[in-house]
Parts: structure tokens; sequence; C-alpha cells
């Protein structure tokens, strides 16, 4: 069995706008990188983020960019003493050709086949599904929805 997910969100923005609030750091850190992201998301970059539930920035490696069409990341696997990454595809695509909505997916693969990769797996999923929720909240009406969520 191959540890993997996807989740998705429609946003009823534009993919350019919606690929921007994920790809700028500075809108990133408005809705999701709680204690904030430096770094554009660009090809062959490595970018920190860093979230307050999860304290102390860490790196995120941008292994390839389509501008507002698909990023792919790599980042070490959320579980106790990981030593490998995960790899994470999100896209970006308008909806039934109308530019003014996207479908935004996002998919996580890679874990380990073990106890501690499927829970890793599943914080991560809980992860992507409250960042598609909160960007959804920031790019439509301006709200920051992770805003004292975990403190």
């Amino acid at each position: 069995m191959e540890l993997r997910y996807c989740v998705f969100a429609h946003i009823a923005k534009p993919a350019h706008e919606v690929f921007e609030a994920v790809a700028d750091p500075e809108k990133l850190s408005c809705y999701f990188t709680t204690g904030g992201a430096q770094g554009r998301l660009e090809e062959g970059a490595t970018v920190m983020w860093d979230f307050q539930d999860f304290p102390g920035a860490f790196p995120v490696d941008v292994i390839e960019v389509v501008a507002d069409e698909r990023i792919v990341l790599e980042w070490k696997a959320n579980e106790p003493d990981a030593d490998y990454n995960v790899t994470v595809t999100m896209t970006f695509k308008p909806v039934d050709g109308d530019a003014g909505r996207t479908l935004v997916e996002i998919a996580e693969e890679g874990w380990r086949e073990t106890e501690s990769g499927l829970k890793g797996s599943y914080g991560n999923c809980m992860g992507w599904s409250q960042m598609l929720a909160a960007l959804k909240a920031w790019v439509e009406y301006g709200i920051n929805l992770r805003e004292g969520m975990y403190r």
C-alpha cells in the first residue's frame, strides 16, 4: 500500500491570484505559515516555513514551478527521527473554463509504510486540508482562519 493522499478545494478567484497567494511568502504568511515564510517558491530554491503550532522554521525544497499551474515541494517527513523527504504537489486549474474559479489540489506522497509514517501522513493531510480552507477564506474574504487557532 502506498501512503499518498490528495485534498482539494474550489477557490472563487483566478488561478494567477490563487497561485500567488501560495508562492509569495508575504501572502502565505498572512493565512498559513503563522510563524512566517521566507523566500518565494521558485524552482531550485530552499525556503523556510515557520508555524506557531510547530515552532522552529524548517526548510522546504522547491523542485518544480510552472507559474499559475503547478508547484512541487519536498520536505522532511513529519514523523519522529525521520531521515527522508516526502513530495507535495500543488496544482491550480481553472474550473470548467471559468477563469474566475480555480480548483486547487494538494497531493503528498513518499511516506514510509510504517505506523509512524501513517500517523505523520494523517497529520499532514489534516494540515493541508486546513491550508486550503485558510487559503479560500484569505483569498476570497481577507479572513485569517488560523489566527489564534493553535495558541
